[in-house]
């Protein structure tokens, strides 16, 4: 069952209010989100093996120089096009801002219905790819990477989630559900091969040893 979580103070009717929407929400279909299918097991493990191993080196990282939530379509940036896209009935105002809706993080199992509840995470952290070779990337490299809405690097997830992770890699940091830890690396892996980013041994061997189960 999914953890429902409420951090503002509410007055009685809207309380009241509330607790008729969890009500709806536990008897409705889950919402879950909508990574793109990262690639199988078993490609995970040939990405894996033709990776190079190095040391990571954050010499001049800047989290400005991955320009990110860009514009998409109309007046709909990067940020709102992933929370539509990754949550349940989400309704958008005329600035393309969600309004209401559901999300299931699937990093934690937790169920919001606040947009603002949500961090849009880059799966493969914009420091952790700086280290990996995006140093020497162009700036629109950078941004492209940063806002790839076609490899499975954004994700909507609970924002506290999203923060405790940082920019850490496998060999430090899984999400805390297990059920999600072999579609986590696989699309590790894939986004690391897609732009031709190294792994350190640590991360190389973290990633071996989650994808063997999978």
């Amino acid at each position: 069952m999914p953890r429902f979580y409420a951090r503002r103070r509410l007055s009685v009717a809207a309380a009241a209010t509330a607790l008729i929407s969890s009500v709806a929400l536990f008897n409705a279909p889950t919402a879950s989100a909508a990574l793109p299918t990262p690639v199988s097991a078993a490609t995970a493990r040939t990405y894996l093996a033709s990776l190079t191993v190095a040391t990571e080196d954050r010499t001049g990282y800047d989290r400005d120089l991955f320009p990110h939530w860009i514009t998409q379509s109309g007046s709909c940036n990067t940020r709102e096009v992933v929370l539509k896209r990754d949550g349940s009935n989400v309704q958008q105002d005329s600035s393309c801002a969600a309004t209401s809706g559901s999300w299931y993080s699937v990093y934690d199992g937790a169920t919001w219905t606040a947009a603002s509840d949500l961090d849009i995470d880059h799966l493969v952290p914009l420091a952790e790819a700086w280290d990996s070779g995006a140093d020497s990337w162009t700036t629109s490299r950078r941004q492209s990477f940063a806002n790839d809405l076609t490899r499975p690097q954004l994700i909507a997830v609970t924002d506290n989630v999203n923060q405790a992770k940082g920019d850490q890699d496998p060999a430090t940091w899984m999400p805390s559900r297990t059920a999600y830890r072999c579609t986590y690396v696989r699309a590790w892996v894939q986004v690391k091969y897609y732009y031709g980013l190294s792994v350190d041994s640590a991360e190389k061997s973290a990633l071996q040893n989650y994808l063997a189960s999978c």
